[in-house]
């Protein structure tokens, strides 16, 4: 059962997020990755992530460019905490993906970690876990 679920909206930010699993792996933290697009596949995703309880599942990492949709939609549909991680995608160069992120509405918490920064997102997790 893994420890955490990772999520990324396109086989292009896999680059961005892998960063995260060395770290996770080094702290015996096991993990799922996937590619599902909040707004390419909703249903997949929505799957994924009201699934992930079950599994066994205690923390979602969410990476997003642009729009960065998918922290935020993760946390409106479980009660699991959500790490996004802004990607530095398009003319804004990640700007709006923290904005994006972090400007979620209330009632629907994305913990935010730095653009590009998918080792702070492994980082938090493991205290999230409390792993030493």
């Amino acid at each position: 059962m893994p420890d955490v679920l990772i999520l990324v909206g396109s086989d292009s930010d896999k680059s961005r997020i892998e960063p995260a699993f060395e770290i996770l792996t080094k702290a015996g933290v096991t993990y799922e990755f996937h590619v599902s697009s909040a707004h390419r596949q909703p249903d997949q995703t929505a799957k994924l992530i009201k699934e992930a309880k079950g599994l066994g599942c205690k923390v979602i990492i969410a990476g997003a460019g642009l729009s960065a949709a998918l922290p935020g939609y993760a946390a409106s549909l479980t009660d699991l905490p959500v790490i996004g991680v802004p990607f530095a995608v398009g003319a804004l160069n990640g700007l709006d993906a923290l904005l994006a992120t972090v400007q979620v509405p209330p009632g629907v918490p994305v913990a935010t970690v730095g653009v590009d920064n998918a080792k702070n997102a492994a980082h938090l997790a493991i205290r999230i876990l409390n792993r030493p």
